[in-house]
């Protein structure tokens, strides 16, 4: 099919050099297509906390319903359950039997036995920010106990890497058998007692207690979004999930410690804490794994998706690992099968620590980025979590200003600067797909925010690549001891990594037929953001979203009709008159 392929691309360059009429037009481009004309006819959907999206079988939707139905959910739940039985740092045991077992089960589908499936690894020495060595850091053990007149009572404990308190030991932590009286804020600290707080242990109040001589520092700080929405108050057993710098030993506690804590205290003033912790230290190099689906005829470009290992949750991002790897599992089964064409350029699968698993590749590789697009949270249950599948774009006018239908989440949103915009088709794309998941399952309900950042797409942002991120969000227990298996969804799990892959094989083997689809798509975003803007009196702001929907169309062309930019014959000035009322 691939002689097909190219000559549809050279029919529709030729089509638009020449300027032919559309009665001569390749089935489903027409001359509003060609154009972008936003007043073609579009729909919308209820089922999308955002712009419409017009349906059809192009686009997207040539690979969703393939990769659905070869997407073993329980392999992949099964998947989640082992990597959720590790506390995962960059290189430590977890880590390291994370991409074992990864690599096993892209072996077993065909990665690495041959010329189109690919496998490697990358590596790169352990090290600090600074570029000082760093060992693998894993946790081994970890004991707190409230010590008085009445006995002796654990308040956390955990000996296995799969104990559900291990999260009281952040990353980095060291080693450390210590006991001390009890201290609540700075000002009344001495030395050799255990400061116990619920502010965050950042930078300045750990200099402030290791200078005071504190043995110890614990810590029940929560984030507001951890607050459970359900009103059963599960955030009170929740542990936070942290990193430190420094050597004093620190420990996360819950609400509920913090309490109990206190009101021992309050009893008896001699109350002690008794605090040990047993890590292990490894000098070993920070590992990449590397899955390469090879393009047929593009082989050298390649759309990357980024998975990240480290971070101990089953959510995050133990499902997000385990969705993808099971994507990269179902899309070569449907290579094999012929149900999907060898796609024009490399889809490349990325297994690592977040951020350096996309800067080790995108340093090292030979081929060219095309987009990037991050696979975290993928698997979270909206009935135990109240989290939602959610697209996060890459910045466009929404990250410089946003008006509803957008909104940012408990995240939050930092200002953008509109000079930074440089448009692209991808957020349409990425729409596209989870609407055409949802067409596969019915009720299922998504929803996008504007860019906030914090994970691998905006290491290709800032390389000028474009990138998106699929999550889920808010989410109670994100980054705590209480995300583990029980909040996973394997049919959630399936669902947002289809919408994943489908959205990289979209833009790896675009076709000139998908474009009527995409650029009517974008149209429905023009007209809502554009009016959006107009009714709150910011025409500066709708015109940053004219200039960025005219962008995209351009970008879409390209990618769809495999024009080089320079080549691209723009569209009558006409085409992109907006009516002021939109």
């Amino acid at each position: 099919m691939a002689g097909a392929r190219d000559l549809g691309f050279a029919c529709a360059l030729a089509l638009l050099a020449l300027g032919c009429s559309s009665s001569s037009l390749p089935r489903g481009l027409d001359e509003a297509v060609l154009l972008g004309d936003e007043n073609a006819s579009s729909t919308g959907n209820e089922r999308h906390r955002g712009p419409g999206v017009v349906a059809g079988g192009e686009g997207t939707a040539r690979f969703a319903s393939a990769l659905h139905e070869r997407f073993d959910r329980e392999r992949a739940l099964e998947r989640t359950r082992f990597i959720d039985g590790f506390y995962r740092a960059p290189a430590n045991d977890g880590f390291e039997a994370t991409l074992a077992r990864v690599e096993a089960d892209l072996r077993a589908a065909g990665f690495g036995a041959s010329d189109q499936l690919l496998l490697e690894w990358l590596e790169q020495p352990m090290q600090t920010r600074g570029g000082a060595p760093s060992p693998a850091w894993t946790p081994v053990s970890g004991r707190i106990e409230l010590r008085g007149g009445r006995g002796q009572q654990v308040l956390h404990a955990f000996s296995a890497p799969g104990d559900r308190d291990r999260v009281m030991l952040p990353v980095g932590t060291p080693s450390c058998d210590v006991e001390g009286a009890l201290a609540f804020s700075l000002d009344e600290l001495d030395a050799g007692e255990v400061l116990v707080t619920d502010a965050s242990p950042d930078g300045g109040a750990l200099r402030g207690a290791s200078e005071k001589g504190a043995v110890a520092v614990l810590s029940a700080f929560l984030p507001k979004f951890n607050v459970d929405p359900s009103g059963a108050e599960r955030h009170l057993d929740a542990i936070q999930y942290r990193g430190m710098r420094g050597t004093l030993p620190v420990a996360m506690i819950s609400a509920r410690s913090l309490a109990a804590i206190r009101d021992a205290h309050a009893k008896d003033r001699h109350v002690r804490i008794a605090y040990r912790a047993e890590v292990k230290l490894d000098e070993r190099p920070l590992r990449t794994l590397v899955a390469t689906v090879l393009g047929a005829d593009r082989a050298q470009e390649a759309v990357a998706i980024a998975a990240h290992v480290q971070e101990p949750g089953a959510c995050d991002n133990a499902s997000g690992v385990a969705g993808v790897c099971e994507g990269a599992i179902a899309l070569a089964g449907a290579l094999r099968e012929g149900a999907i064409e060898s796609p024009s350029r490399s889809i490349v699968f990325l297994f690592g620590d977040e951020f350096t698993q996309s800067s080790m590749w995108l340093d090292t590789t030979a081929r060219k980025p095309i987009v990037g697009i991050s696979a975290d949270m993928l698997g979270e249950s909206r009935e135990r979590t109240g989290a939602l599948p959610l697209l996060e774009r890459m910045p466009d006018p929404g990250a410089v200003q946003s008006l509803p239908p957008d909104e940012h989440t408990a995240w939050g949103g930092r200002p953008y600067s509109a000079a930074k915009l440089s448009p692209s088709g991808l957020n349409v794309i990425a729409r596209c797909a989870l609407l055409d998941v949802a067409g596969l399952e019915p009720g299922w309900e998504t929803a996008e925010h504007p860019y906030e950042g914090g994970s691998d797409h905006s290491e290709f942002l800032g390389r000028g690549i474009p990138g998106v991120l699929f999550w889920h969000f808010t989410d109670f227990a994100y980054h705590t001891s209480l995300d583990r298996i029980e909040h996973v969804d394997a049919d959630e799990l399936r669902r947002m990594s289809v919408a994943v892959v489908t959205t990289a094989l979209a833009v790896a083997d675009p076709r000139p037929l998908d474009l009527d689809r995409y650029l009517r798509t974008n149209n429905e975003e023009r007209k809502l953001r554009v009016q959006a803007a107009l009714d709150a009196g910011d025409a500066k702001l709708a015109e940053l979203w004219r200039a960025w929907t005219d962008g995209a169309r351009q970008w879409l062309r390209i990618e769809c009709l495999r024009i080089p930019a320079e080549e691209l014959v723009p569209p009558p000035a006409a085409s992109n008159t907006v009516p002021t009322k939109e």
